[in-house]
């Protein structure tokens, strides 16, 4: 649906750029812009590494993100569109860092279970 020439905004179902007949941008269009525009903008050294090398690694690279910053994952996987079992399987070896945080948490609550060797 072509964005009305009445109104700016974009609105549901409206594409910001469309391929040449109208509907959504070809695969091929989209990863030589990507790659382009990182030739254009990146020092070699980032440009060389596999961070952002293709549009959907922006997309792991932000669930990721949001997992090790604590955001519960049903919160995540509603704002990716994704199941929280796909989200998971995806991304679970993914998270780190989290546990000195929970450890924290569960020793505040008093839930943190004794250490085998603490006897």
């Amino acid at each position: 649906m072509p964005v009305s020439s009445k109104t700016s905004h974009l609105q549901p179902g409206d594409l910001l750029f469309q391929g040449e007949a109208g509907g959504v941008l070809a695969g091929s269009v989209i990863r030589r812009a990507w790659r382009s525009a990182r030739e254009a903008v990146l020092a070699p050294h980032v440009l060389e590494s596999p961070t952002g090398r293709r549009v959907y690694d922006n997309r792991h690279t932000r669930l990721t993100k949001w997992l090790n910053d604590g955001v519960p994952p049903a919160q995540v996987a509603d704002w990716a569109g994704n199941s929280v079992p796909v989200l998971l399987a995806t991304y679970a070896r993914c998270v780190e860092g989290q546990l000195p945080d929970l450890k924290r948490r569960l020793e505040a609550a008093g839930d943190l279970p004794e250490s085998p060797d603490a006897g």
